[in-house]
């Protein structure tokens, strides 16, 4: 093995290999078939992205003006030397062997035409095609016979075909008897395309593009070689996936450029049939729909419409074939880029791999790809989040036994503490809430503090890379320069303002105008609606409220012991599931958000989009968090005291802290609401479509025989799937985002909550993938360069978060207390530290004592008051206001320092990575410098053929 490195190493030096960055230029071949056992015996060389197959009558060769850097030359089973020499040999005597009458084509020609006919062969019998077996299905419209708006189907049709596109309709087998469900198959021929794709400026790709490696010294190249030898013998990196078992997720990385037809030969097209990938012309098709008329009139146009008045039942691109094969994909490849995505995506053997984004992006589209990316952005963030958690948990768990405050109150046999409740709740030992003690320390600890800025930091360093993750795929999928198109009037708007037009300073055509005042007055109604809806919500919060005050007698009056012992904690526990039913039940929001939204008559689709996105936040989390704000912030801070105790509706004792605190009681309501919110919703997002799907099949095999699917064409396959969600995203982001609130907002009375939501956000990303490759019918693929309006909502929970933990510190936790016992009023005070030995005496420090009058007893209670025989008997301490103070003061400090440290991140991580940046520049120069050197070729090929019909001019003159 030394020896054949070494000769390795020896022959890279040699006069005949090709020196860096030298052009081969590879000249046109005459191509023989060759049998598919022949790749067996072929010689594979990897030269970048691109390979070439040699071996003796195997003439398949790279593509023309490839730059083929020598160093990053990377070959199978032979030296460096023997496949230069290989490709020099090949390249030389290829004119010898070929038939000089054959016709001289390339061999990226020949397999592209090759690759044409295998995929037409295919799609037809999968029913991608039309009849004729040559045409692609590019749009299904489904509608029924017997509705009533057959006329405007038909004047659509017809303009359908005034602009280029191909129809062709089949009855669905179902319905073949009533002939009443009819699909309407649509194709984009290639001038309709190319038309419409220079008018929407898309970006096709014109020329590969060139890495350039600098010349590195000889020792370096030596020490490289070595490492990357040293790799080898390395596994594999197990998130990574496998490029050469999964070859379609290579990339072929060009430049690109805004398609233009008089430019139509700078770009690089080797097959019609394939240059506009399946999703590109998906999204053409759509766009000639959405701009074509229905009825005479000015506004009378568009899809939208006629699926909104029922003239059509469904419209959806196509799926591109079945998400199953018979064959392994590693030894006979994917059928079809759905069934890849599946394998190497949505299937739950893969849940540990980096999620194919290039290919999610190249089959839904950006927007539905930057979905994805997000999600998997935040899910790998959430890793040194959950880390860090569990390492707070663990602190807690390993520091219980030397926690002085648990062994006090374990210890406090002789303290009497007053009863919870008027009646049935009998005066209970102190050291009867042990156990709860040291749940608490687990939660509220010294690293609790350090875990709050750290988390508030981590909501800031997750954005601003996020930014940075958005420039680049930005950078990648073309969407720099992409600008969103102006979106089309809704057709409620211009319906209910038709009467009164303005001039559009923008398109400079005359448009539906709304007043300011009636603008405004709608708003106000809007928001006056959101007020009250938010009232309900703090109504419900209420209601449980009194179920709390209630119970807790109930509960201490009960037959079990195990219950009547533990009240308090009971009715916790069932005041928070009662407060989860409650959460469920109130979803109705969503109708009311939508009225309320109809109400505004915003003017556009974006507008409505994003005005309808800010209630349904705000309702869904005023509805899911305004019971942890309660126990958060309000619970047991205005009971009173013993004997003067305040009353709901002059009845009810307003409920108090457990003895060992109030953060054992919001602990339990973030662990039980957050693990049953996320399991429903997961059930939701994938049970209900799984029902829905197995009740169509169990249908159709019912009236057709067990193999009726497998005899449905693709377009009725997918009719029988379930539509996409009625607002796109809207609801897989807004599940994420209350889940991002759970993790940051309180993240300091429940350090686990990073944990939970990532261990949630695993299972989430296959359960979307699954729902989306499988039970959904394929979406419109659609662009977008970010996130949206939620990039905004974020960062206010993100502000948010540090304002509640700065609090729950300070007010929920015994963090303070604890701080000023041990240096104002402990065994250590004036002396400038504080640790466990400092604590002793501080649960007795902070209890009040109360002198029952009837009995003469004494019983304590969480307080700093006076003792009855004072001279103030139950007024505050001094302690007291040291508490209050110290508690103010590190609110102030703690929220100025946690967000002097975000803006500071904030500025020092820049928006666009440097590295990018230079890429962004330079392919601008490079774009510039191709399409010069491109023009002049073409003036020079003209002049040439002028040139030639000149001569040919003066030779017939007589």
């Amino acid at each position: 093995m030394e020896g054949s490195s070494s000769k390795a190493e020896d022959s890279s030096t040699r006069d005949d290999v090709p020196p860096l960055g030298e052009t081969l230029r590879a000249p046109t071949f005459w191509t023989l078939p060759v049998h598919r056992d022949v790749f067996k015996s072929c010689h594979v060389v990897e030269l970048g992205s691109s390979r070439c197959c040699i071996a003796s009558g195997c003439r398949l060769l790279w593509q023309p003006l490839l730059k083929i850097h020598m160093l990053d030359l990377r070959y199978r089973n032979k030296s460096l030397s023997h496949t230069t020499d290989i490709i020099t040999n090949l390249l030389s005597l290829s004119h010898k062997h070929t038939d000089p009458t054959a016709k001289p084509t390339t061999f990226l020609d020949s397999h592209s035409q090759q690759e044409s006919l295998l995929w037409r062969s295919r799609s037809k019998s999968r029913g991608l095609c039309f009849s004729d077996g040559k045409s692609r299905i590019d749009y299904i419209l489904v509608y029924r016979k017997s509705s009533s708006q057959s006329e405007k189907r038909e004047i659509f049709e017809r303009n359908i075909r005034a602009e280029g596109l191909q129809m062709e309709k089949e009855v669905k087998k179902e319905h073949l008897r009533s002939h009443d469900v009819i699909f309407l198959k649509l194709h984009a021929p290639w001038d309709v395309l190319c038309r419409y794709a220079e008018l929407m400026n898309i970006r096709m790709p014109f020329r590969r593009k060139i890495f350039y490696t600098q010349r590195r010294h000889k020792f370096m190249s030596r020490m490289e070689k070595r490492i990357s030898k040293f790799r080898g013998w390395l596994p594999r990196k197990p998130m990574k996936f496998d490029n050469d078992a999964l070859a379609d997720l290579e990339e072929n990385e060009s430049f690109t450029a805004p398609f233009s037809r008089s430019r139509i030969h700078h770009f690089i097209i080797h097959n019609k049939d394939t240059f506009f990938s399946n999703a590109t012309r998906s999204r053409i098709v759509h766009h000639i729909l959405q701009r074509v008329k229905y009825e005479e009139g000015k506004n009378k146009m568009g899809l939208n419409r006629l699926l909104s008045n029922s003239s059509y039942e469904a419209a959806f691109p196509l799926h591109e074939g079945s998400y199953h094969s018979k064959n392994s994909i590693r030894t006979h490849g994917a059928e079809n880029h759905r069934h890849l995505l599946y394998e190497c995506w949505a299937w739950w053997g893969v849940w540990y791999k980096y999620q194919p984004l290039d290919l999610i992006r190249r089959y839904f589209g950006e927007k539905i790809g930057l979905y994805f990316a997000w999600l998997g952005w935040y899910t790998g963030m959430l890793f040194p989040a959950a880390l860090v958690g569990l390492l707070v948990f663990l602190y807690g768990l390993f520091t219980l036994e030397h926690c002085q405050v648990s062994k006090e109150i374990c210890q406090a046999t002789d303290i009497i503490m007053c009863p919870i409740c008027d009646q049935y709740c009998p005066h209970l030992r102190l050291s009867d809430s042990c156990i709860y003690a040291k749940v608490t320390h687990l939660f509220d600890n010294g690293a609790t503090v350090f875990f709050a800025v750290f988390m508030a930091v981590w909501a800031t360093v997750f954005l601003e890379f996020w930014k940075r993750r958005r420039a680049v795929l930005a950078y990648d999928w073309d969407l720099i320069d992409w600008e969103e198109e102006e979106d089309e009037l809704r057709p409620q708007f211009e319906a209910k303002y038709s009467k009164k037009e303005r001039m559009n300073p923008i398109s400079g055509k005359p448009e539906p105008h709304q007043a300011f005042s009636d603008k405004y007055s709608r708003l106000i109604v809007s928001a006056s609606g959101i007020f009250f809806m938010i009232l309900v919500v703090i109504a419900a919060v209420f209601g449980i409220v009194i179920y709390r005050v209630i119970t807790v007698s109930t509960f201490a009056a009960f037959d079990w012991a195990l219950i009547r012992n533990n009240s308090q904690v009971a009715t916790t526990g069932t005041a928070v599931c009662i407060n989860f039913c409650m959460i469920m039940l109130l979803n109705l929001y969503e109708k009311v958000a939508l009225l309320l939204t109809n109400l505004e008559q915003p003017r556009t689709e974006s507008e409505w989009e994003n005005s309808f996105t800010l209630k349904m936040f705000l309702f869904q989390f005023v509805n899911l968090n305004s019971s942890t704000f309660y126990i958060a912030f309000f619970l047991g801070r205005f009971t009173g005291r013993p004997g003067a105790y305040l009353r709901l509706i002059n009845r009810w004792k307003l409920e108090e802290c457990h003895p060992s605190g109030c953060l054992i009681d919001l602990c339990m309501q973030m662990g039980i609401i957050m693990v049953l919110k996320q399991t429903w919703n997961n059930f939701m997002e994938l049970g209900y479509p799984l029902i829905q799907n197995w009740w169509t099949r169990r249908r159709l095999r019912r009236e057709h025989g067990q193999k009726a699917k497998a005899s449905f064409p693709q377009w009725e396959r997918d009719y029988n799937l379930q539509p996409m969600n009625a607002y796109g995203l809207f609801d897989e982001y807004l599940e994420m985002i209350l889940q991002f609130g759970f993790t940051t907002i309180f993240v300091a009375a429940f350090p686990l909550a990073p944990l939970l939501a990532l261990l949630n956000n695993v299972i989430e990303i296959r359960l979307d993938a699954y729902k989306f490759v499988t039970q959904w019918r394929r979406p419109l693929p659609s662009q977008a360069k970010d996130i949206g309006i939620w990039y905004g909502i974020l960062e206010g929970i993100g502000i948010l978060s540090v304002i509640t933990n700065a609090f729950v510190i300070a007010v929920t936790s015994d963090f303070i207390p604890r701080l000023v016992y041990a240096y104002k009023y402990g065994p250590c005070a004036g002396q400038g530290r504080a640790g466990q030995g400092c604590m002793i005496g501080y649960v007795n420090a902070s209890l009040s004592v109360f002198r029952v009058s009837d009995f003469e007893e004494r019983s304590q209670y969480r307080d700093y008051r006076e003792p009855p025989d004072s001279a103030e008997p139950y007024s505050y301490t001094l302690q007291f206001w040291h508490v209050l103070a110290a508690r103010l003061a590190f609110i102030i400090v703690f929220e100025h320092m946690v967000f002097a440290i975000k803006t500071l991140i904030a500025y020092l991580i820049p928006d666009l990575p440097k590295d990018l940046r230079d890429r962004m520049r330079r392919e601008k120069y490079l774009i510039q410098e191709m399409m010069y050197e491109a023009e002049l070729e073409r003036l020079q090929r003209e002049r040439n053929e002028k040139k030639k019909k000149d001569r040919a001019h003066h030779k017939e003159w007589p």
